[in-house]
C-alpha cells in the first residue's frame, strides 16, 4: 500500500522544524542562552501561525483571523494595535462589512504573492479609512475586487495575495492587550461556490502543505538581509537613529506609515534617554522588540509609548527613558533587563518634517539632572 500523502507532509513538517531549529535558531554575535530561547518560542509562534490561520485557508470562502496576539508574536508586532488577514483570489469578487471601533487608523493593505502559507512578495495595494464611506457609528461596506471604484474598492492582484488589516488606538493602555477589544469584521465572497468536497487524505496534505510554506518562508527562505544591505529606516548603529521615511512597497510595510528602527545598547546601571517630537499625524509611537522582532511583554510591563502615555516637555518635545528598573519618569519604558534590543517608531500618515529623535547613554544615577528641563 502506497504512503498517504498527508503521512508524508507531517513528516516533512516535523522534519522542517528540525532543519528551522538547527539552521535558524542559532546564536549570533552577543546572544545568551535565554536570546536563543527565545528564538524557539518565536519559531513555535511562527507555527502558530501557519496552523492557524493558513492550514485550513480558503480564498473562495475567506475568513478574518487576528495575525498577532499576546500570545502569538512575531514580525514586529504592535502594543497599540490589532492585525488581521485573510486569503483573496484573482478573478473574485468580495464584500467587508466591519466598524472601525474607535481606533484612529483603519486600512487594509494588499499583499501580493501570499498564496498558499507563502510570505508576501510585495504590497500592491491599500484603501485606508479616508477612502471608505463610514457611518456615523463606524459601520462601513467595502469591496476587493470586481468592477473598479474610486472609493470603498480595492483591486486584488492577479495570482491573488492576503488581505492585512491594521487597527490602530492610541490609548492610555495596551489596545493589543485589551481582553474586551473586538474589531468586527467580516467578508464574503459573492459568488460562494458549493461546498468544498470532505477533508481527506488529498485535502489534508495540501492544507499541511501551507503549513510547511508558512514555516519555511518566514524562517530558513527568509534569511535576515545582509548587513551591507542598505534599508532606509534602519539604523546598525545602536543608539543612533536615521530618518524616519515611508519604506513603500516592501512586504507587510504599511504604505501610510513612516518608519526609524534603531538598536539600544546599554549597561547594567545605564539608561538610554531619547528625545524628540511626534509629528502632526493619525497615529505615532515606539515600540522595542527582542532579535527576533517580538515585542516585549506588552501585557505586565511598560514597554512602548503613543502620544497617549506620554508626558510632553514644556517645550512640547518629548523625552522617553529606556531603563532596567522604574527610574522615576513618567515617560519610562521598561528594558525587561535586556542590555540590547531594537527600538521601532511608527508615524502614520505624518504631515511635513518628522524631527529625527536623538538618543543619549546616561548613568542610571544621573538621570533626575539629565532628563530635567
Amino acid at each position: 500500500m502506497d504512503e498517504l500523502q498527508s503521512r508524508a507532509k507531517f513528516t516533512e513538517l516535523v522534519a522542517l522544524l528540525g532543519q528551522v531549529a538547527d539552521e535558524w535558531v542559532v546564536p549570533g554575535p552577543g546572544m545568551t542562552d535565554d536570546d536563543v530561547a527565545e528564538g524557539f518560542r518565536n519559531l513555535t509562534h511562527i507555527l502558530q501561525s501557519a496552523l492557524y490561520s493558513h492550514q485550513e485557508l480558503d480564498p473562495l470562502r475567506p475568513v478574518f483571523h487576528r495575525i498577532v496576539s499576546p500570545t502569538r508574536s512575531f514580525t514586529g508586532d504592535n502594543a497599540d494595535a490589532v492585525y488581521l488577514e485573510t486569503p483573496v483570489a484573482a478573478g473574485h469578487e468580495y464584500v467587508v462589512r466591519g466598524n472601525l471601533a474607535g481606533a484612529v487608523y483603519t486600512s487594509f493593505t494588499m499583499e501580493a504573492g501570499a498564496t498558499d502559507g507563502a510570505y508576501a512578495t510585495h504590497t500592491s495595494g491599500v484603501l485606508r479609512d479616508d477612502d471608505m464611506d463610514v457611518a456615523p457609528d463606524g459601520a462601513y461596506t467595502i469591496r476587493l475586487g470586481g468592477a473598479p471604484s474610486d472609493r470603498n474598492w480595492l483591486a486584488v492582484p492577479e495570482g491573488g495575495g492576503r488581505i492585512t488589516t491594521r487597527h490602530y488606538f492610541e490609548w492610555p493602555v495596551s489596545a493589543a492587550a485589551a481582553p474586551d477589544l473586538h474589531v468586527p469584521l467580516a467578508i464574503e465572497c459573492v459568488n460562494r461556490p458549493p461546498a468544498p468536497p470532505r477533508w481527506g487524505d488529498e485535502r489534508v496534505a495540501a492544507a499541511l502543505q501551507r503549513v510547511i510554506t508558512h514555516v519555511r518562508t518566514k524562517t530558513i527562505a527568509n534569511p535576515a538581509p545582509a548587513p551591507d544591505v542598505d534599508i532606509p529606516f534602519v539604523s546598525r548603529v545602536p543608539n543612533e537613529f536615521r530618518p524616519p521615511v515611508v519604506p513603500g512597497n516592501m512586504a507587510f510595510a504599511a504604505f501610510d506609515a513612516a518608519y526609524a528602527m534603531a538598536p539600544y545598547l546599554i549597561g547594567d546601571d545605564e539608561a538610554l534617554v531619547v528625545r524628540g517630537r511626534w509629528p502632526e499625524c493619525r497615529f505615532a509611537n515606539l515600540c522595542l522588540w527582542n532579535r527576533w522582532s517580538q515585542m516585549y511583554d506588552y501585557v505586565n510591563r511598560q514597554v512602548s509609548r503613543n502620544r497617549a502615555n506620554t508626558v510632553l516637555d514644556p517645550d512640547g518635545g518629548f523625552t522617553l527613558v529606556l531603563a532596567h528598573t522604574d527610574p522615576g519618569h513618567p515617560n519610562w519604558i521598561d528594558t525587561e533587563g535586556r542590555n540590547l534590543g531594537t527600538m521601532f517608531f511608527r508615524f502614520f500618515l505624518p504631515e511635513g518634517e518628522i524631527v529625527t529623535p536623538t538618543c543619549e547613554v546616561v548613568k542610571v544615577a544621573d538621570l533626575p539632572g539629565v532628563v530635567a528641563r
